[in-house]
């Protein structure tokens, strides 16, 4: 009997003398994956792709000039919408 109350003694003070863990929180910002929402527009209609074969070389060439032009607005849209899918979300 006297072996366990002082076993019990011992394991009680050693108990004591255990260092005491401290709990410290911190915070961490981790990048999370957002489905991207942004309509993707639409191809416009090219005015070479409406032009007959054999059509007269000066039609050709203004078809394709305002398909530049037709080309760079619409590159610019794919931009905007490419831009909106790979900014950074902003956290609260």
């Amino acid at each position: 009997m006297r072996i366990a109350i002082s076993l019990i003694a011992v394991c009680a003070l050693a108990a004591c003398a255990a260092p005491q863990t401290r709990v410290e929180m911190q915070r961490v910002n981790v990048p999370v994956p957002v489905e991207c929402r942004e309509r993707e527009p639409d191809r416009p209609a090219m005015p070479t792709e409406a032009l007959s074969p054999g059509v007269a070389p000066y039609h050709l060439l203004q078809s394709a000039l305002a398909e530049i032009d037709r080309r760079e607005g619409y590159e610019v849209q794919l931009r905007a919408a490419l831009r909106a899918c790979t900014a950074r979300v902003k956290l609260q």
